[in-house]
């Protein structure tokens, strides 16, 4: 198909779905009473479906995210234009950007990108590259050097994205590994290792959600359960190793390889070319990372109170992260300016030049986190969580042997469509703690981990997730070919771990000891996950062998022609 026809045929979906609306609109009939039979309905979940839907589709996200915002208001007004024009820009757009939370982060995104951009204009960047190049030499080393770096940085996930992709860049572009490639081990690495962290952000949420006991004790207890973010590291390491890929992300790698085209298709980030500098070194780069790290732990203890007696563990579930990130990349720019100015690789004109340059770097995905919280928020109008509490507290009730494995799909489900996995555990782990009362018994700690590794697989795969945005920011890649070639690996390590909760939910009532009951299902996890992706490789061989063999009979009968 040409460009041209995919363009008109971008705008004929489009129009189908706005016409699919106005036809709904005539069905309900419009008005309040309309309305009133959307909220807290499966209603509440078309609008993220659509935008969802449509960015596969169309491969374009700024339009598919506005008309899932556009119908999400419709509905919650009953289909009346002028005051769904109003929602959209009072409640979506203008709450999100006014919002303290969200702010915080497009602030810390902005001193990012400045940090990232003064980094590379000192020559920092350069320096690494060189010294990469010598001391990474393959293109495995680069993506397990990528992963380990990932899990190093485990204190917040926003954080992780964005400087892992800043750092790696210049390697993994050294050996012709695509960006949707570094985009899938930023994105399976970041919420991950958070959550299977003690000492992060989401440790902090999720400590706070478990009432009458204590938090981080519940969330240390669940980490050895968290199946899809365990068996997500096995999968990148196998990867890695093996050098196998399928599904879209074939398609890249090759074409990475073969043509040394890093994109493929869709948007071709421009990168800042790199500035040598005879004065720079590795310490360049190195310095300002390091700095940033302890800025940033520094910054989320601070707001938790750890300097006004709190101790460390406590400051961490306390904390805000967004003005804790935001405080300690700002710390960390000025001090990143100091050391510059002392070592004369980067003169303070300069410094003030790539202000606007890191800014400009991030804009698209400003935007595309603009409309993601703006759908978010007319999803939260139409009641979506009311919703999936209903339908979760209902089910329950009457399969609790079944639980981990019907809560880690409805985890899933939900997080891919509303985006958020904090939302989403949000949500779920109180439900399961009201049901069965002691959140430390075995089965009630499995259904938690379950919670929050739906939650990550759904936010992993989701294009409107927030850790999705900006994988695909920090590795320079187009955001739809971000979510089509991970979709199918994300999914792979999803269905071996929905088959592994449904054996934990029952091998819990044959091993009455937790440790026991852990390690064994851990066991089977690897064991199945290893086993699956033995399959893939050998059915990939075998297409590769296919392939040649096409090749070469091809090759002899032109030569015999």
């Amino acid at each position: 198909m040409s460009t041209n026809k995919k363009k008109y045929l971008k705008y004929i979906i489009a129009a189908a779905v706005i016409v699919a609306i106005w036809i709904v609109a005539g069905i309900k009939g419009g008005g309040q009473e309309a309305a009133d039979t959307m909220v807290a309905t499966l209603w509440s979940m078309v609008p993220p479906i659509i935008a969802i839907v449509l960015a596969l589709i169309t491969k374009e996200v700024y339009s598919s995210l506005l008309i899932g915002i556009i119908s999400g208001a419709l509905f919650y007004t009953g289909f009346h234009p002028v005051r769904a024009l109003e929602t959209v820009l009072n409640d979506g757009i203008v709450a999100s950007l006014t919002d303290k939370w969200n702010m915080g982060i497009i602030v810390f995104l902005v001193l990012l990108g400045i940090l990232v951009s003064v980094i590379n204009k000192a020559g920092g960047s350069a320096a690494y590259g060189e010294w990469a190049i010598k001391h990474i030499k393959s293109r495995k080393s680069a993506m397990l050097a990528t992963f380990i770096l990932g899990v190093v940085i485990f204190i917040d996930d926003y954080f992780n994205c964005l400087t892992v992709g800043s750092v790696m860049k210049p390697v993994t572009d050294s050996h012709k590994i695509s960006r949707a490639k570094l985009a899938y081990i930023i994105d399976a690495t970041a919420a991950p290792i958070c959550m299977i962290a003690p000492i992060s952000s989401w440790a902090a949420a999720v400590s706070g959600l478990v009432e009458g006991q204590n938090g981080i004790a519940v969330f240390v207890r669940a980490i050895p359960f968290n199946f899809y973010s365990i068996l997500t590291f096995i999968m990148i390491i196998f990867l890695a190793i093996s050098q196998i890929d399928f599904g879209p992300m074939k398609k890249h790698e090759w074409n990475a390889k073969t043509n040394d085209d890093l994109f493929t298709s869709g948007t071709r980030h421009k990168t800042d070319d790199v500035v040598k500098n005879p004065r720079a070194g590795v310490i360049d780069l190195v310095f300002p990372v390091i700095v940033l790290i302890v800025c940033c732990v520094v910054g989320m203890i601070y707001t938790g109170g750890f300097f006004e007696g709190a101790n460390f563990i406590d400051a961490f579930a306390n904390s805000d992260a967004s003005v804790g990130l935001m405080s300690g990349a700002f710390v960390a720019l000025i001090i990143t300016l100091i050391f510059y100015l002392c070592r004369r690789v980067l003169s303070f004109k300069s410094f003030m030049e790539s202000i606007p340059k890191g800014f400009i770097a991030m804009v698209p995905a400003i935007i595309i986190l603009t409309f993601a919280w703006s759908l978010k928020a007319m999803t939260g109008l139409l009641g979506a969580t009311d919703f999936v509490e209903t339908v979760m507290a209902g089910s329950a009730e009457h399969f609790q042997l079944f639980l981990p494995v019907i809560i880690f799909i409805v985890a899933m489900l939900m997080a891919f469509a509303t985006g958020t996995s904090w939302g989403t555990f949000g949500i779920l782990i109180p439900i399961v703690c009201a049901v069965f009362g002691n959140a430390n018994s075995t089965i009630s700690i499995i259904a938690i981990s379950a919670c929050l590794a739906g939650a990550v697989c759904g936010d992993h795969c989701s294009p409107i997730s927030d850790t999705t945005i900006m994988s695909s920011a920090g590795a320079g890649c187009d955001h739809v070919n971000h979510v089509s070639t991970q979709l199918p690996y994300a999914l792979t390590v999803a269905a071996v771990s929905a088959v592994n909760y449904l054996i934990a939910g029952f091998l819990q009532k044959v091993i009455p000891s937790f440790a026991v009951c852990a390690v064994v299902s851990i066991v089977i996890g690897a064991g199945l996950m290893i086993l699956t992706l033995a399959i893939i490789r050998y059915f990939t061989k075998w297409d590769r062998m296919q392939a040649r063999a096409a090749k070469k009979a091809a090759k002899e009968a032109a030569k015999n022609q």
